[in-house]
């Protein structure tokens, strides 16, 4: 019974695994500041890998240190 266990316990954990692994991704982005005008690129963690999902993510970061997205280049994840 206890071997049964083991086996089921290990069985989700390399099944969910991946799931867990895959689910941050990293975003490129394109920013920008005014008065006076500064443009930024650069990456994000984010949560997801959902470009809708990791663009409001990143909106909402970026956002609390004084930028203003302009677009998510890529999702690398």
């Amino acid at each position: 019974m206890k071997h049964i266990a083991l086996i089921l316990g290990v069985s989700l954990a390399l099944i969910t695994a991946p799931a867990v692994a895959s689910a941050a991704c990293v975003a490129e982005y394109k920013a920008k500041r005014d008065n006076p005008l500064q443009l930024n690129y650069g990456e994000l963690t984010v949560s997801t890998c959902n470009l809708a999902d990791a663009t409001e993510e990143a909106r909402s970061i970026l956002a609390a240190r004084g930028w203003i997205l302009l677009k998510i280049l890529s999702l690398k994840g």
